[in-house]
């Protein structure tokens, strides 16, 4: 729809996304210089919607972004009280010290909280700072001059079903910047794009994902430990795949009960939700939520290929934040702190750019800031933690990530830097070198069924648009995927999107765009990477509380 004619709004920064980064980056414009026009476009039917994270903060961004968030009333009320370790087995658990771990896995003076309260909180600031934020606009296509990016088109709702625009159609419009931020969380659909277009993950590793699976529960009182943290390995994955879960007691007796599958998994049998369901059997977890009740469920990709695979981060007039690039930290499972210390920095280099008049360059000064300042060296020195857990499996990379932390937190490493060598998608081995796994039937009270799930994450799509997921070549799900990986599509997907029927005596492959929770597994785990997540038109989608 390039040639379509769009009104124009002329902005100093357009920001794509409310989440952690594009809220700080919003917020630190405006402290440098409260003249500059910044705009936040968020999907989501409101700021928070669209959030889901574990999530325990390390507040290190908070306090350099906003020093006095306590007494503005932030909502982090509840202190890490202690942390646990275990390893399970199918019918008990073995305790893990904390002392022999190195200091950076300490979750003192961290907070559980809900990311999407505390970006909702944040918005209110970026407001009060006269950030223009616009909820319910997805951001579905770049603008460019020449070689760099301009803008965004956002807006654009009812669409007719082949995509074009029809006479009920809202065309959108174009939002210029002198630079534009990306800040959509993991595998962003315009980020994706711009690293293609400008080659950015040259040189670098490949990113690597995992899926994040999360309900809240509401518990009895008599078992609810207010600012309790645990973490556990092994059982139900075993050797099947990398991940764990963690159980993080919050507030008003509720607990986030979650599970992460990491998705270099090869055995296409695997069935990452129906691993989460099971866990929640185990002796510990069951005897903890028996009598209580879940009351929400989402699910997000998680970007864990850290330190090695964050691409270049800016290309002409544009700098891309947080998860988009990749900065979590994968053993301490955060990367929170280090989106909003992207954000402020992006932030930061832009206004020095916009006060010596430049537009539409690169900001090489954020991306050193990145490499080089806080961010970096939180993620240096756990770089070769995820390469030894799928080199080498669980049990010695406890052992060998464990020393490698050590010897990073004292300035050095015995392993240098580790690669990790293929994609998730490319991990997928066929179907027919793999047992296939049996999974017990939920039982309706500590496990469900996905769509019974789905329900509780609030997603609306509205129907009559073209769906949002789509096939490269229409013919592979069937001809390739089912023949060769048994259709992966319909068990990586944690919301049911995908399903195989047969009609009339062949097998046809359908996508129920509705339930999409905007997880983006497909998009990174299908073995033919046939999949191309895009956005659908605003305000669709989850629409979680308070994950």
């Amino acid at each position: 729809m390039s040639d379509v004619v769009r009104e124009t709004m002329e902005y100093d920064v357009v920001i794509v996304g409310a989440g952690p980064a594009g809220l700080s980056a919003a917020i630190r414009l405006k402290q440098l210089d409260p003249d500059l026009d910044v705009v936040v476009l968020e999907k989501g039917s409101e700021v928070g919607a669209h959030i889901l994270s574990g999530a325990v903060l390390d507040p290190c961004g908070l306090d350099k972004l906003i020093p006095d968030w306590k007494a503005k009333g932030a909502p982090l009320n509840v202190p890490v009280k202690d942390d646990n370790f275990y390893m399970l087995g199918e019918a008990g658990e073995i305790r893990i010290p904390n002392f022999p771990m190195p200091p950076l896995m300490n979750n003192h003076g961290n907070y559980i909280v809900s990311m999407g309260n505390v970006c909702r909180w944040m918005a209110q600031q970026a407001e009060e700072l006269g950030v223009e934020i616009f909820p319910g606009m997805a951001c579905s296509e770049l603008v460019y001059e020449g070689d760099r990016i301009k803008g965004v088109v956002a807006g654009v709702f009812g669409l007719e079903a082949d995509g074009s625009l029809g006479p009920n159609s809202e065309p959108g419009m174009e939002l210029h910047g002198k630079y534009v931020f990306l800040s959509e969380g993991v595998r962003g659909s315009l980020a994706k794009e711009v690293i293609a277009k400008y080659n950015l993950s040259d040189g670098h590793e490949p990113q690597k994902f995992g899926l994040g699976m999360k309900e809240i529960w509401e518990i009895d009182p008599e078992k609810h430990r207010e600012g309790s943290v645990t973490h556990t390995m092994g059982w139900p994955l075993n050797s099947n795949a990398g991940g764990g879960s963690f159980i993080y007691h919050l507030e008003n007796n509720q607990v986030y009960v979650g599970f992460v599958v990491h998705l270099n998994y090869k055995n296409p049998h695997l069935y990452p939700y129906m691993e989460f369901q099971r866990f929640k059997h185990h002796p510990m977890v069951a005897e903890l939520l028996k009598g209580g009740k879940r009351v929400a469920y989402g699910a997000r990709a998680i970007s864990e290929g850290g330190y090695q695979s964050m691409p270049k981060m800016v290309a002409p007039g544009v700098a891309m934040l947080g998860c988009s690039v990749g900065m979590v930290n994968v053993p301490r499972i955060k990367g929170n702190h280090n989106a909003m210390l992207s954000g402020m920095a992006a932030a930061e280099a832009a206004h020095e750019a916009i006060k010596a008049g430049r537009a539409g360059d690169e900001l090489s000064a954020y991306e050193a800031e990145v490499r080089a300042g806080a961010i970096g060296k939180d993620l240096k020195k756990v770089r070769n933690v995820k390469p030894m857990w799928s080199k080498w499996g669980l049990l010695p990379s406890l052992v060998l990530g464990g020393l490698d932390m050590w010897t990073n937190t004292l300035g050095f490493s015995l392993f240098g830097t580790m690669k990790h060598g293929k994609n998730d998608a490319d991990s997928t081995e066929p179907a027919a070198a793999h047992k296939e796994i049996d999974y017990p039937k939920p039982d309706g009270t500590l496990s469900f069924d996905r769509l019974t799930n789905v329900s509780f994450s609030m997603t609306n799509h509205e129907e009559s648009q073209p769906a949002h997921l789509k096939l490269k070549d229409a013919s592979i799900p069937v001809g390739v995927n089912l023949v060769k990986y048994a259709g992966p599509s319909a068990r990586y997907c944690p919301a049911g999107v995908y399903e195989f029927v047969e009609k009339d005596g062949e097998q046809q492959f359908v996508i129920n765009f509705q339930n999409c929770v905007h997880c983006k597994t497909c998009d990174i785990k299908d073995p033919s990477q046939n999949i191309n997540w895009t956005t659908p038109q605003g305000g669709d989608g989850p629409n979680y509380p308070n994950m």
